[in-house]
């Protein structure tokens, strides 16, 4: 009997009362789902904890719905608009482009192209089975093509160009490696002989194909899924062109010397340009009359090293012309572009929260989750869901994407058939934590395709524990718990609505890992601290890697791993600055903002083999903190907890003066005597040497901290990850639990804070 599966995605993040949001639903194996609406509460089944937990709401859509399969077209392309048919070449022509291959044996590719599959018709100048460069057209009932003899060399850069002459038949096809102080593989100082020059002739004539011309993939259609793209390449293209002659040997190599032919090229695209001072569009320009601009599908990269990179220069900005090839991949998803299955419109006075469309048939069900946020504040407590870290780990695939992921776990993966089937089968993109399919790190995350891994119970056996999301649901499961009033809303609000929604509340909450900082976020909540805003930071390994949106896209997010930080990947020499908004990728304390100026602690170790307790330090003491620890008894607590046993752990962040912990911090408490699972993060260690893991380093810890800012504003940080998942536990009465009432009721109040504040003048606490 076939197996039933569903899966789904919103087309927004989060809605406000009155709103509408659409679900995009796809089914295999069945014609029809119930859909309801669920509040979300608690979404860790942990036998400790209270198990899942959500709220039935009664909604418009609830009921029976049609559904059926919906496909992805994957892979990166350059479709050319092309209304007069001008690429419709039957006659004469010549292609040419500089390409940099990534994986030229890993089956036939198109570099560039206007053929169909199924029409058997066209041409392409591309890459056969066997790593070679070739060129083919179709009559409608066959194809011929010519191959060179030399093999191309991953990684590399080739001018290439392939000219045809139809009424001769003579095809010639011509290949040379560009060196330079720059070409991936190829060095200049040992130079290796791959140049190709073949000359053929081909025993039939070129059919125009219906589809239009392409970048990277040719069109093919099935009788189910309709049209989609086939041959799809990997790798880098640049500057390119189309002659509507059959250009000369001496020709080609003319325009690899850059000198302008006569009559000249039908089209030329010149990849360089389109750069803006804050980013760069989605447009390939044509720079001919012709016009004949082409569009991204699923958003090519750019902003990349050139074939002519001279390695002066790592901003795209300083010298554009260096930056003129865009990468393709065969693996890319960014939009699912799915049929709409159905729409709900919010009612007015819907509470604030998580939600989801609940998607069942028979025994089988997904939860599709979305937010709903406030028109205006209902509360003084904000809780601020880290979705731009959501994004960042979508569906990932670390421990089988790094190396040593599984050295990093303490223990071999054990995966759900869930997760072994979306590593077989990636049909939904990956995450900024994994590799495409050539190797390269994915830079491009978004919310139009299902993220498997953002579900409620969603409990990742890599890792042993809940992750992100559902262990961030334990936090409003307490809030509700306590009896607190509470609004929910997103990094992606907080980047559309900027500092006017902190300013509606008296404290904002964050998750377990708000990782991932858009530049104007992270100085929205600093202004917001700054007059007198107060911040409850419940997590680690937060406000750490830079991201950016483009105007007008808040469902796309980039993100670029420089040279320091956690990663599972790193940026290619000269490819660190975002095209999305041409700043520099990487940590946020490689550009001076290190989480300690902002919460008092940062990112200093991570493990997932145990989680610990903490120890209360002698600050805690205090006469200006002690308020924080009334009713906890003992010097020791957060002993239990659903991650791993302790409140303590996973990523952790330290206290440290030199990186910015205000002066006047005080450090409350902390958790040390780690294995050896647990080493220093890398942007500590200048050199490598004995002392930097758990049992020796006394950085390896996690720290509790609270400072007070201006106007009554203050700062709490835990340091830990697994804090939020000890709150649930003994029926949400713990010492923790006692910790976060304590801090949460003082902060929710306007007025001074327990304890008094900081004087900076006086240099004492009043």
């Amino acid at each position: 009997m076939a197996t039933t599966t569903i899966t789904g995605y919103t087309d927004k993040v989060s809605v406000a009362p009155g709103g509408e949001i659409t679900f995009h639903i796809s089914v295999e194996n069945a014609e029809s789902a119930h859909v309801e609406i669920v509040r979300l509460i608690h979404g860790d089944e942990h036998p400790d904890g209270p198990g899942f937990i959500e709220e039935v709401l009664a909604s418009s859509i609830s009921g029976a719905h049609p559904v059926s399969k919906q496909f992805v077209d994957v892979g990166n392309a350059v479709v050319i608009d092309d209304p007069a048919e001008r690429l419709a070449l039957t006659g004469p022509m010549t292609l040419h482009a500089y390409v940099f291959p990534t994986t030229p044996a890993k089956g036939r590719q198109v570099i560039l192209g206007r053929f169909s599959l199924t029409e058997t018709a066209g041409y392409a100048l591309g890459i056969n089975g066997e790593g070679r460069l070739t060129f083919w057209v179709g009559d409608g009932s066959d194809t011929d093509e010519i191959t060179s003899p030399v093999p191309l060399m991953h990684h590399t850069w080739y001018f290439v160009s392939a000219s045809y002459d139809p009424r001769s038949g003579k095809a010639l096809l011509h290949q040379e490696a560009v060196v330079g102080p720059y070409n991936g593989r190829l060095g200049k100082v040992a130079p290796f002989d791959h140049r190709s020059s073949v000359e053929q002739k081909l025993r039939i004539k070129p059919k125009s194909a219906t589809t239009p011309f392409m970048w990277a993939a040719a069109a093919n259609a099935a009788p189910i899924r309709g049209a989609y793209k086939d041959f799809v390449y990997n790798g880098k293209i640049d500057r390119s062109g189309v002659f509507d002659r059959a250009l000369t040997l001496d020709e080609m190599k003319a325009v690899h010397a850059g000198q302008q032919l006569s009559p000249g090229p039908l089209a030329f695209w010149d990849t360089a340009e389109g750069y803006g001072p804050d980013g760069i569009d989605d447009v390939v320009r044509d720079t001919t009359p012709s016009g004949l601009n082409g569009r991204g599908v699923q958003r090519p990269v750019r902003a990349m090293t050139g074939y002519n990179w001279s390695g002066k220069h790592d901003d795209w900005r300083v010298a554009p012309e260096e930056y003129g090839a865009i990468a393709f991949h065969d693996d890319a998803v960014v939009d699912c572009e799915w049929e709409p299955t159905v729409t709900w419109t919010v009612p007015e006075g819907t509470r604030s929260g998580a939600y989801a469309a609940r998607v069942t048939i028979g025994d089988v069900e997904d939860h599709i989750t979305f937010f709903i946020r406030p028109t205006k504040a209902t509360a003084p407590i904000l809780y601020l869901m880290p979705t731009n870290s959501y994004l960042a780990y979508a569906n990932e695939m670390i421990v089988h994407h790094v190396p040593v992921g599984q050295a990093i776990l303490a223990h071999p993966a054990v995966l759900t058939e869930a997760e072994a089937d979306y590593f077989q089968d990636p049909r939904y993109g990956r995450s900024t934590y994994d590799h495409h399919s050539d190797g390269a790190g994915v830079c491009f995350a978004s919310w139009k395709r299902p993220i498997l891994n953002m579900r409620p119970k969603w409990r990742s056996s890599a890792i042993g524990t809940t992750w992100q999301f559902p262990r961030d649901l334990s936090l409003i499961a307490w809030l509700e718990s306590q009896g607190y009033d509470y609004d929910v809303a997103t990094d992606h609000d907080l980047s559309e609505q900027g500092i006017d929604l902190l300013k509606q509340y008296s404290v904002v909450l964050t998750g377990s890992h708000p990782e991932y900082w858009h530049e104007a976020g992270l100085n929205d909540l600093e202004d917001y601290l700054a007059e007198g805003g107060r911040l409850m930071y419940l997590g680690g390994n937060g406000f750490y890697w830079v991201i950016s949106y483009r105007d007008g896209e808040p469902e796309l997010m980039e993100v670029r791993k420089g040279e320091a930080g956690m990663r599972a990947w790193q940026s290619e020499p000269g490819e660190y600055y975002h095209q999305t908004s041409a700043e520099r990728g990487g940590i946020w304390r490689n550009r001076a903002r290190p989480p300690q100026k902002l919460t008092g602690v940062g990112f200093t170790t991570q493990g997932f083999d145990e989680c610990h307790p903490y120890v209360r330090m002698p600050d805690s003491y205090h006469k200006s903190v002690a308020w924080i620890f009334d009713g906890v008894e003992g010097e020791v607590f957060g002993d239990f907890g659903l991650a791993l046993g302790g409140a303590a752990g996973l990523e952790t962040e330290r206290y440290d003066l030199e990186l910015g912990t205000p002066p006047h911090t005080k450090l409350l408490a902390s958790s040390t005597s780690w294995s050896d699972n647990y080493a220093g993060v890398v942007e500590d260690i200048l050199f490598n040497h004995p002392g930097t893991l758990g049992t020796q380093s006394p950085t390896v810890r996690a720290d509790m901290t609270y400072f007070t800012t201006a106007n009554n504003g203050g700062v709490f940080s835990t340091g830990s990850i697994a804090w939020m998942s000890a709150l649930p536990c003994f029926n949400y009465t713990n010492n923790v639990s006692q910790i976060m009432k304590n801090v949460l009721d003082a902060f929710s109040k306007p007025g001074a804070l327990p304890g008094g504040a900081w004087d900076q003048e006086e240099k004492s606490w009043t």
